[in-house]
Formats: structure tokens, C-alpha cells, sequence
């Protein structure tokens, strides 16, 4: 399969939420004001938000100069190429992650995102563009965890630093940057225990683990990715925001895009907050996660076959 028909098939939930309403709206004669409100309506819909509404809508009332609505696949098209347009700006090269030496990447999040399945996942991916990876099982807070991740480890076949459960997460961090640069290893994973935000003593101790990475070098971590659940909506608003205020964040990644009707949302996030998409999560399968691809985004969503 190839890696447009993964966006696809991820997306067919929120395309297929999307391509109702739009069959409605083309069945109209003419783009009104009526017409209009109705797209803008749909767009929201979709979670991606008021602002991305209005901007789309606009597009949409520009088409008129010189389409017709029964020319419905065009327009789409057209919507599709000034989505993708407005989202390049987000995408963020994974193969060129990892080119500093021993590269710290923190992956961070609330519970149940999907955090060290998403480790699990990336570390393949890098495994599979030659890179070397360690992952760090800094959530000692649940064995389970450290469990999970020590599977991982073997099926990608990668190092893994460990400690017993409830041990320090700062000195997991710290061991597992520490193995990475003494063994040039390219990029080392870090796990971490799920930060919900109005829980102190974690965010605490996250903010812990960025300091003690700054020992071994002031460069550490060169990434602190958050990963977000597509399915809790504008609830992922809010994460964002409040993980950013700990510390800078430099990309997320979006799981479960595949589990929702509302893929907007990648869309109401990026316009809020500017940050790159590192990847996406459109399934449960191992090469699932794959790479932000703005265009490929674009047209799955709006449910364009090429």
C-alpha cells in the first residue's frame, strides 16, 4: 500500500463525515449566502475550528469566478490544493530527525494517548532509515509500561535503559541520554509517565527530566515531541497549551486519526499553535505511523482519490 492510499484509508471516517454534507451543499445551484454558512458549518464540524472555517470559506466563495457547483470534484480539488498549501508549513522532515549527534528525543503526553506504542513505532521507522536508537523507559509509574516498551525493544531490536518501577524518571532520562552519547547511539526515545495537566507533582517531575538532560548537554533534548489522540477533539487544545507552558515544545504527533470523524482537528491545531506535525497514527499496525504529509492530508480528508 502505497503511502497516499495510507492516508486514505486512515482518514475514510472523516472524509466519509465530510462527503455527506458537501453532496448537499454542491446539490445547491448557486454558491449564497445560505451556501455558504452551510460550508462553514461543515468545515466546524470536522473540529477544525472557527478560524480555519472562515479562512476556507472564503476560498470557497472565490471559486464562483469560474466554477460551477456541479463541477463538484474540481472544487474539492481547488480546496484541496489551498489546504495543503496552508498546512506545508507544518510538516516536519522525520528523516532528518536524528542528525545531531545522539540526538534526546522527549515524548510526552497525557494517559492514553498512545506514548510508548508511539515510541515503539518511531523507533522502527528509524531503525528502518538506518539510524541507531536506545529507548529510555522513563514512566516507572506503571510496570506496565516498561513492559510494553521492553517488547518494543525486542521486536525492533533496539537498546533499552530500565529501572525498577516507581524508581526516578529523571535517572532513567539521564541514563539513557547518558548511553546514547557514550555509544554514539543517533537517537534515543525517552518514555514518559502520562502527564495529566492538573495533576502538579507530574508535571513536576516532568520538568525534572528536561533539566537533568541539560547536564550531560545543553542541547538536550534537541525534541520534545507531545502525541495527541485525534479522538478527544478540542480537548487536544488544551494539552497543547499546557505542555507548552512546562516547556518549548518542537513538534506533535496525532494518533487514532483513524478511530474519528474529525480529522479537522489537525487543522484547528495547527492554526492555534504553529508547531510542526511530526507524524500522524492511522492505525494499529506497525507502519502505521507514518510521516505529516500536507498534501496527501489534504486530499484524503476531502475524500480525493488522487
Amino acid at each position: 500500500m502505497g503511502l497516499f492510499d495510507k492516508f486514505k484509508k486512515g482518514l475514510d471516517k472523516s472524509s466519509s463525515g465530510l462527503s455527506d454534507g458537501f453532496k448537499n451543499i454542491f446539490s445547491k445551484k448557486k454558491i449564497d449566502e445560505n451556501v455558504l454558512n452551510e460550508f462553514e458549518e461543515l468545515i466546524i464540524s470536522s473540529d477544525a475550528g472557527v478560524d480555519v472555517a472562515k479562512e476556507l470559506r472564503k476560498d470557497f466563495e472565490n471559486f464562483k469566478i469560474d466554477k460551477k457547483l456541479d463541477e463538484h470534484t474540481e472544487i474539492l480539488k481547488l480546496l484541496a490544493d489551498k489546504m495543503a498549501i496552508k498546512l506545508l508549513k507544518y510538516e516536519k522532515d522525520l528523516t532528518l530527525m536524528g542528525n545531531a549527534n545522539s540526538s534526546v528525543i522527549v515524548i510526552s503526553g497525557v494517559n492514553g494517548v498512545g506514548k510508548t506504542t508511539t515510541i515503539g513505532k518511531l523507533g522502527k521507522y528509524f531503525k528502518d532509515n538506518n539510524r541507531s536508537v536506545v529507548f529510555g523507559a522513563a514512566d516507572t509509574f506503571r510496570a506496565a509500561a516498561i513492559d510494553q516498551l521492553q517488547v518494543w525493544a525486542t521486536k525492533v531490536r533496539v537498546d533499552i535503559v530500565k529501572s525498577e518501577i516507581n524508581s526516578d524518571p529523571a535517572s532513567v532520562a539521564y541514563k539513557t541520554a547518558e548511553f546514547a552519547k557514550k555509544n554514539q547511539i543517533d537517537i534515543a526515545l525517552i518514555d514518559t509517565a502520562g502527564r495529566l495537566q492538573n495533576k502538579k507533582n507530574l508535571m513536576e517531575e516532568y520538568k525534572k527530566i528536561i533539566n537533568v538532560l541539560k547536564k550531560i548537554d545543553e542541547k538536550f533534548p534537541n525534541e520534545v515531541i507531545l502525541v495527541l489522540d485525534a479522538t478527544t477533539g478540542q480537548n487536544a487544545l488544551n494539552q497543547v497549551e499546557e505542555f507548552s507552558k512546562i516547556h518549548d515544545l518542537t513538534g506533535l504527533i496525532i494518533t487514532k486519526l483513524d478511530s474519528t470523524a474529525k480529522g479537522g482537528i489537525v487543522l484547528a491545531i495547527c492554526k492555534k499553535f504553529n508547531l510542526p506535525i511530526v507524524a500522524i497514527g492511522m492505525g494499529e499496525k506497525e507502519d502505521d505511523l507514518q510521516p505529516f504529509k500536507a498534501e496527501y492530508f489534504s486530499k484524503a480528508l476531502l475524500g480525493i482519490d488522487s
